[in-house]
């Protein structure tokens, strides 16, 4: 049973009208995952600006707007008062666009762009609407499809080639996506799935703390925003510095 009374995401805006495009592409989670993409291109041997830009514009068809319409489209996590029509509207147009940069790239940096675009294509469908009975919706795939392949790619598109140190940075953000995943998993029960919590925390000195849902979403959300932020941050630091 959803819980009515909380926002479905600590970033959700009022339902209804331009507030729910805004909210289904989820800006946090969004920033987040292409930080990583800025992050593969900063540590590349060579950063070519141009081929950032389009990698950057790619995954923000493809994640921040098809993947995100797909998963409101199937549930309507989020609650939106989106048409149907419009969420696969959205969905088809950001994946033809994405996949259009796609082609682009093999055409112009390397044939070897393609098994990328092939991945990507077909695991933002896959992840989303659950395809293979939900197979590839689990905690490694998310770790690996929105951390350690836009850190990869956003290598490989600069150097055309991968090292050991890009490898490295996607082990990273495929840890920094599990621990993401781990800490959203539990705010969604708490703001989707559960009506009420209750109970006291006594503390040494007798003081007394009330159990409520509120509580229970304070540290958790407050580790999202800050690891969120600190990702973007970091992104721009180190990309910064190579400009």
């Amino acid at each position: 049973m959803a819980n009515s009374k909380l926002k479905p995401a600590f970033y959700a805006l009022a339902e209804g009208s331009w507030r729910d495009y805004v909210t289904l592409i989820h800006i946090p989670y969004t920033l987040w995952h292409l930080s990583y993409v800025v992050l593969g291109a900063s540590i590349a041997p060579t950063l070519h600006l141009d081929r950032l830009a389009g990698t950057l514009l790619a995954f923000f068809l493809a994640v921040g707007l098809a993947a995100h319409a797909l998963d409101e489209l199937h549930g309507r996590p989020l609650r939106t008062r989106i048409p149907d029509g419009w969420l696969l509207a959205i969905a088809l147009i950001s994946m033809a666009g994405a996949l259009l940069i796609g082609v682009l790239a093999v055409q112009i940096i390397s044939f070897w762009a393609l098994p990328f675009v092939v991945f990507g294509a077909v695991l933002v469908p896959a992840y989303n609407m659950e395809w293979w009975e939900g197979r590839l919706h689990s905690d490694v795939w998310f770790g690996i499809a929105w951390g350690a392949f836009p850190a990869l790619v956003g290598y490989w598109a600069n150097a055309e080639r991968l090292e050991v140190e890009a490898l490295l940075l996607a082990g990273a953000c495929f840890g920094l996506s599990l621990t993401q995943r781990a800490l959203s998993k539990y705010v969604k029960k708490m703001r989707r799935h559960t009506a009420f919590a209750s109970g006291y925390i006594e503390s040494i000195d007798g003081q007394m703390e009330s159990i409520t849902i509120p509580f229970l979403l304070a540290a958790p959300e407050i580790a999202l925003r800050l690891l969120g932020l600190s990702v973007v941050l970091l992104a721009g630091g180190l990309i910064a510095a190579r400009l």
